[in-house]
């Protein structure tokens, strides 16, 4: 098993910044895969940003304002946030798919981010 804990996020005002973090522990050495999602009041959960071996692919929405890196020594991934957009507000949640039975997938608590215009 693998599991998630995440930090930061919070309130903003519009083109303010700010960091979330996640930490997984557990089967870190079968994650295969660590993002980002959001879920907005009403809207479906949406994919953010992700980090594959490496490589980061975003949503368009948030392309040159977030950025997303992994530190595999301490099994954490964030998400820097800058130029924020009360668009951006929503509940954020670090996902990391894992090798398990397949391939397995496990969710954080997840993180409140409101950007106030």
């Amino acid at each position: 098993q693998v599991q998630l804990v995440e930090s930061g996020g919070g309130l903003v005002q519009a083109g303010g910044s700010l960091r979330l973090s996640c930490a997984a522990s557990g089967f870190i050495d079968r994650i295969v895969s660590m993002g980002w999602y959001r879920q907005a009041p009403g809207k479906q959960r949406e994919l953010v940003a992700q980090i594959t071996g490496g490589t980061p692919n975003y949503v368009d929405s948030v392309k040159g304002r977030f950025t997303i890196s992994r530190d595999n020594a301490k099994s954490a991934v964030y998400l820097q946030m800058n130029t924020l957009k009360a668009e951006d507000t929503a509940v954020y949640y670090c996902n990391a798919r894992y090798k398990a039975y397949g391939i397995s997938s496990v969710w954080g608590q997840g993180t409140q981010v409101t950007v106030s215009s």
